[in-house]
């Protein structure tokens, strides 16, 4: 009989022994120290008591089974001797690296690779619709390629808000796995479609909320860096807070005012993390792009954190997958109430460069944020020379209207434009500007 494949998910929590390597020819942001202890982190969010761990240090990959043979002996002894039911990879294995493990482990433990286990926990915390289906497309992709008979029937359980319908009908000479990799295929298929609508439904809702001329500020980091305690701080609002991985993925919105009477949208988005899978990169990319049309980013880093530099540069990693790197950018230091003198530290901070230290949590240096936004997106102003196509009239009527112009001139291949442009629209005239120059106003 095929092996069912289960889902991590149980009302008693499962014994996970986590399994970490470094491989000398590829590029990892974290140490593996801090990258495993981050694993922990992901098997507690998932559900799941970590009962012990093992690393090792390899130049390659071993073909079949990821780690050598005498690792392999010792992963066996001491997930026996601690009672294991997961072994659980702190990276992403290969279909073939899952089926050969998965053999030698048997039926008494399951093996599950650091993407997997994100999925997951993705799984757990989407609460929209719209989440829902990007989780479960990403599921699928991933599944598809480790499609073996420990996987069948998959089709025949519960799809979610996603499913397609039916097995349907088995032809001359398929086998069972090869029902499956098509009806999964046609899930696939029709989890696109559905994220598609979704796609221009938020597209022509960013288009209303443009026309208002409200900037669109964008909260991003690290997974936990504390975004959501941010907004509900500057924003006075309930959004859901907890001290776990990926608390929240669904993005929220709230209205914040700022000094001078002005007003910006602050947008809080899914948390990035180091070796996030690209399935989910793919699949959310309707709420990515929540990101990609800010105005501005506000970056929020937890100061506390031993790896907080390797955070950011994985952050900055998949702002720059998104297309997002151009947008002007805030840092936000966040969590200084746990440093042993937070006044110092801020003052420190704030002398370091363009970053404004705060505490969300108690509410230490939330004034001085607003007032670095507000001149982010109303004050200060950069030069710019550009070329607006012709079909971009309404964008040369807002630069009139918003900035400050010094010399149009019209060409056959469109209007050549120089002047000053408000911190708030740099973004949406990135397109059109061949050169920049950083110059603000006094």
């Amino acid at each position: 009989m095929a092996k069912k494949q289960p889902e991590l998910t149980r009302t008693l929590r499962e014994r996970a022994f986590l399994v970490g390597v470094h491989i000398h020819s590829s590029e990892s942001l974290l140490t593996l120290e801090d990258s495993l202890a981050e694993l922990a982190r992901l098997a507690d969010t998932a559900g799941l008591d970590v009962v012990g761990q093992t690393s090792q240090t390899r130049a390659t990959p071993e073909p079949k089974t990821f780690v050598g043979s005498g690792k392999l002996e010792e992963i066996q002894a001491l997930a026996r001797e601690t009672a294991a039911q997961v072994i659980l990879f702190d990276d992403e294995l290969s279909p073939r690296h899952q089926r050969e493990l998965e053999k030698i482990f048997g039926d008494d433990m399951r093996v599950i690779d650091r993407s997997a286990l994100i999925l997951d926990i993705f799984a757990q915390h989407a609460n929209t619709r719209e989440g829902t289906l990007q989780v479960e497309l990403a599921q699928y992709e991933y599944r598809l390629p480790r499609l073996t008979r420990a996987w069948t029937h998959l089709a025949r359980q519960a799809g979610g808000s996603g499913s397609a319908g039916g097995v349907g009908l088995r032809g001359p000479g398929e086998t069972q796995l090869e029902v499956d990799r098509r009806e999964i295929g046609r899930k696939i298929d029709h989890l696109k479609k559905e994220l598609d609508k979704v796609r221009a439904h938020r597209g022509r809702h960013r288009s209303r909320r443009r026309q208002t001329r409200m900037p669109v500020v964008a909260v991003v980091g690290y997974t936990n860096a504390g975004k959501s305690t941010l907004l509900n701080r500057l924003a006075r609002s309930d959004v859901y807070v907890a001290d776990q991985l990926f608390a929240t993925l669904d993005p929220t919105t709230r209205r914040v005012g700022l000094p001078a009477g002005n007003v910006a949208l602050f947008t809080d988005t899914v948390g990035f993390i180091q070796k996030l899978p690209p399935q989910l990169i793919a699949a959310f990319r309707a709420t990515l792009e929540e990101i990609a049309e800010a105005d501005l980013l506000l970056h929020v880093l937890d100061v506390t954190h031993t790896s907080v530099h390797a955070q950011a540069e994985a952050v900055l990693r998949t702002l720059e997958e998104i297309e997002a790197d151009h947008i002007p950018m805030l840092t936000v230091l966040n969590k200084v109430d746990r440093l042993p003198d937070p006044e110092a530290a801020m003052g420190a901070l704030i002398a370091n460069g363009d970053a404004v230290a705060v505490s969300a949590l108690k509410g230490l240096g939330i004034d001085e944020l607003k007032l670095a936004v507000n001149r982010k997106l109303y004050e200060s102003y950069e030069y710019v020379s550009l070329l607006l196509p012709h079909s971009e009239g309404g964008l040369l009527a807002l630069f009139h209207d918003q900035g400050k112009v010094e010399q149009v001139t019209y060409g056959k291949e469109g209007v050549s434009v120089q002047g000053r442009l408000p911190g708030r629209l740099l973004a949406r005239f990135q397109p059109f500007i061949p050169s920049a120059f950083g110059k603000d106003e006094d």
